[in-house]
């Protein structure tokens, strides 16, 4: 892409002159003068209307591949540059007419101070708004079966979180005819409100769960993660445990769950279809299996919002030594309050504590920034986490609308690459 990241391809010749000496003089890491230029809001996250760059991916692109000519000055000037603009309102996570965020800019050129960078500030951005209470959610960027860009899993969802006065100072910047470059959702299906996705129609066929806009709610390709998931709750795979899963979806990680023959096996479900797919005569989960528990009550399908149901749980003064926590259609406000509110009082102190991390997956920079998040929130909980880091088979899952996203809406996850949580009370 050496052509594509040249200056005169990514500053158009009619880009407006105010949003030009802004892009070039960050392209140059001319600090002092990107001090001067940033004397109104909106003007360290401004666009090119054409290519959708901004001062944070010129200044990183402009550094080009790690090479024998860098010097230690060049490359403290673009951080200092790269600082700066995060600094003033440069945003982490904007996206070029490439799909690509600042960071990702960094991540291909093999710039990884530079990455580093992006992905502290998205940190920064993501906590700020946790700690307001102001999660944002946005239309995303995704690939559809061309990979062209359009708006917008199983698993857990972390809605974007930007600064919203920055994005109105910078629709300012650029006229209204001009096309805007929407940041990427780091909630892979922030879009998917609950309440609609419990009302949609779902099909299970050919080793996948889609809801009837095809989204996918869950995937057979998921079955060694949950694999894994199921040895990191239950070292050893020891029978006799107590064990509460949240959202069944195809049953992948409960059949592993009921194959170490616990002494209990909770299970919470919401969605309608899902519940008559576990009621049905030839489902392992029905009422014959919750009847073959040791003691009544012992192996139970819950039927509603886990909201309400743990509860209840805690009413009844329910511990488990295993819990997982996998839904979907709920963004990441609900997971902090799962492990902040429910896991004190329903994990044992010994227990293991899990969640489906596609936090972001659609995105490497998404995933890293809410690794990172979900890591100082669980602290915040009382919690420590040990992230196991798995190996993911792309080979099925590169193209979209082929392989294993065939009838599937769009890719869910990207990487090759799955941190793994297993989470344990700190002390």
């Amino acid at each position: 892409m050496a052509d594509q990241d040249s200056i005169s391809v990514r500053i158009s010749a009619d880009c407006p002159p105010e949003i030009q000496q802004v892009l070039t003089a960050a392209w140059s890491h001319d600090v002092d003068a990107v001090k001067k230029l940033l004397d109104a809001p909106g003007k360290a996250s401004c666009q090119d209307p054409k290519t959708g760059e901004t001062p944070l991916h010129a200044a990183i692109r402009s550094c080009g591949a790690p090479s024998e000519d860098d010097t230690p000055d060049d490359l403290e000037a673009a951080k200092k540059v790269v600082s700066e603009l995060l600094l003033w309102g440069g945003i982490w996570n904007d996206v070029d007419d490439h799909n690509e965020t600042p960071g990702c800019v960094a991540q291909r050129l093999g710039r990884e101070e530079l990455y580093t960078l992006c992905v502290e500030a998205g940190v920064r951005a993501e906590m700020l708004f946790g700690l307001m209470d102001g999660y944002e959610e946005l239309s995303s960027g995704e690939e559809d079966e061309d990979d062209e860009m359009v708006d917008g899993e199983d698993g857990d969802e972390a809605p974007e979180l930007v600064e919203v006065a920055e994005h109105g100072a910078q629709e300012e910047a650029v006229e209204a005819e001009q096309p805007t470059f929407q940041p990427p959702n780091i909630d892979a299906d922030a879009h998917v409100k609950s309440e609609t996705y419990l009302r949609s129609k779902l099909t299970y066929s050919d080793g996948k769960l889609v809801d009837d806009d095809g989204n996918g709610v869950m995937m057979a390709w998921e079955t060694d993660i949950m694999r894994q998931s199921v040895d990191a709750l239950l070292p050893g795979r020891a029978p006799g445990k107590r064990i509460l899963n949240i959202g069944f979806g195809m049953g992948i990680i409960d059949s592993m769950f009921a194959d170490t023959k616990p002494a209990r096996h909770h299970i919470i479900e919401a969605h309608p279809e899902v519940l008559q797919h576990i009621s049905a005569p030839e489902s392992k989960f029905g009422s014959s299996w919750e009847d073959s528990g040791p003691e009544p009550g012992a192996f139970k399908i819950y039927e509603g919002k886990w909201q309400q149901i743990c509860q209840e749980l805690l009413q009844e003064g329910q511990v488990y030594d295993a819990i997982y926590f996998d839904t979907f259609g709920e963004n990441y406000g609900q997971l902090r309050m799962f492990f902040t509110e429910f896991i004190p009082g329903l994990l044992d102190e010994q227990g293991f504590f899990g969640f489906f991390n596609g936090l972001g997956a659609d995105r490497k920079i998404c995933y890293d920034v809410y690794t990172k998040v979900a890591e100082m929130h669980l602290a915040d909980a009382g919690l420590d986490v040990d992230w196991k880091v798995i190996d993911v088979d792309m080979k099925p899952l590169t193209k979209a609308g082929e392989g294993e996203w065939e009838g599937v809406k769009r890719r869910y996850w990207t990487l090759d690459k799955y941190r793994l949580p297993t989470c344990t009370f700190l002390g």
